[in-house]
């Protein structure tokens, strides 16, 4: 009877790129101890070599789709498709991270663990096709995060930051178990699948299995930092060191949408009558209240904080759309807006200065005299986040909003219209101080970007370019990968 549950060959090779961040990220920790300080941006380089082996893993384990560990994680092309965006996301904020931790004198090995750590979760979250391994991924993922937006332990702002993100995500995490043991409670199993057919073949889904995925969603919805669960989200981002701020609002952020989207599109279908419209009410007050907030922000790190909650909403449209098209809309979305954002707050951890003195918008004032090729690329991304023409942004927003009519959203679309007007004010507040105002401290003692910087800026600009000039590749590759969720 135990050898039919002895793992094959194939289903490490699912489970290979998880693998390889781990035993990457022990050997970095064990590594830590004998290395001299001097030395440790060495650890940092071997983060990104395990990285690029995980991706390159990731897709070699598409050519082997299937589920894998007795159905508790399934390669397909969604999997595949988040694994790869967390997977690029940790590498350029790793970049991101290298001039950072050497100003701040923090350069250790132990960060880019948790960096791999957090990236292991997020892989898991997107693979998942049970709730027991949704749990574990969002833990592993969670408890990394909650360390690094603390990283920085003599800056009293990072220690603020961690403490609100741990007391407010472990509250979040008990609604989400609970939902978790409610439903096995009610279906008598935690696979995606099995539930979906329980409550298919349910006359009637009774209101206990309302009242469940109510409280999952509530456990995702602090995640993916969607109001009214927003709260915590400027202030962490605000405390947090740049790069980390970078990672949590993208990568983590990519990882419990990819889970959001599986457990509601997948279990919890035939409910759609319940759960669509407060997937609507939250949408609109998302972004409602993140572009409204935004609007009286003069701090960078959290004016993109309160964009982060707005964004959130918008990729919430594409849920709501309940549709293939409406989830490749979201998962094409996603890809833009972490590329966009990673390079935005890449822009912002150079500026910052040691302790990040300068994350004010006036901060900002004369970059485009003082390094005007990073003041250009910085305002590629800030056009994509409004959703200018010929960047990602655009094309993400265009397809939300399109997605969202065919499914008869008319005033979701017209009121999503309206705020994505509304974010250009505040937006546009960062181009005019970068070109339209005199050199101040910050920009007249800037140092040179460092190469690494350098590197994740040029690669965040090209994507976005790449995604506002050729989408059709990507969206076709999600659209395929959206299929079963028809």
């Amino acid at each position: 009877m135990l050898g039919n549950f002895q793992p094959h060959a194939a289903e490490y090779l699912r489970f290979l790129p998880e693998i390889i961040l781990s035993i990457v990220g022990i050997a970095i920790m064990m590594l830590e101890a004998v290395m001299r300080n001097t030395r440790r941006i060495g650890l940092g380089v071997l983060s990104l070599v395990g990285v690029a082996l995980a991706l390159g893993a990731n897709f070699w384990a598409y050519t082997s789709k299937g589920s894998a560990f007795q159905n508790m994680i399934v390669v397909d092309g969604y999997g595949t498709f988040f694994r790869a965006l967390v997977l690029i996301v940790g590498f350029l904020c790793i970049l991101t991270s290298f001039s950072y931790l050497e100003r701040e004198n923090a350069q250790k090995g132990e960060y880019y663990a948790l960096i791999l750590f957090s990236v292991t979760g997020q892989c898991i979250l997107a693979t998942a096709s049970d709730l027991i391994m949704v749990f574990i991924g969002l833990e592993i993922s969670s408890i990394a995060t909650y360390i690094l937006a603390g990283y920085l332990r003599d800056d009293r702002r990072n220690n603020e930051s961690a403490l609100k993100y741990f007391l407010l995500g472990s509250f979040a995490t008990a609604f989400l178990l609970y939902g978790i043991a409610w439903i096995y409670g009610l279906i008598g199993s935690t696979n995606l699948e099995e539930i979906r057919r329980v409550l298919d073949q349910a006359q009637r889904p009774t209101i206990l299995s309302g009242l469940a995925a109510a409280l999952m969603f509530v456990g995702f919805a602090f995640k993916v930092s969607v109001a009214p669960f927003q709260a915590w989200a400027p202030d962490v981002y605000q405390g947090a060191a740049a790069p980390v701020s970078a990672f949590m609002s993208t990568g983590a952020k990519a990882a419990a949408f990819a889970v959001f989207f599986r457990v509601f599109m997948t279990s919890f279908r035939p409910m759609n009558d319940r759960w669509i419209p407060l997937v609507w009410a939250c949408a609109l007050l998302s972004m409602i209240v993140g572009n409204f907030a935004a609007l009286l922000q003069t701090n960078v790190k959290r004016l993109l904080g309160y964009s982060a909650i707005a964004h959130a909403g918008y990729v919430m449209v594409a849920l709501t759309a309940s549709s293939q098209i409406g989830m490749a809309a979201g998962m094409f979305y996603l890809a833009s807006y972490a590329l966009m954002n990673i390079g935005a707050f890449a822009v912002v951890s150079h500026i910052a200065a040691r302790n990040e003195k300068y994350v004010r918008i006036d901060d900002l004032a004369g970059l485009g005299r003082r390094e005007p090729v990073t003041a250009a690329l910085l305002a590629i991304f800030v056009f994509s986040l409004i959703g200018v023409p010929l960047t990602g942004g655009f094309f993400a927003k265009f397809y939300v909003f399109q997605a969202a009519l065919d499914s008869h959203l008319v005033w979701l679309t017209v009121l999503g219209l309206i705020n994505s007007a509304i974010a250009a004010y505040y937006y546009l507040k960062i181009i005019v101080a970068i070109y339209m105002r005199e050199p101040g401290t910050a920009t007249t003692e800037l140092a040179p970007p460092s190469i690494s910087l350098q590197l994740a800026i040029w690669a965040s600009a090209a994507g976005t370019l790449i995604l506002g000039i050729f989408p059709s590749a990507l969206l076709t590759f999600a659209s395929f990968s959206a299929a079963p969720f028809r």
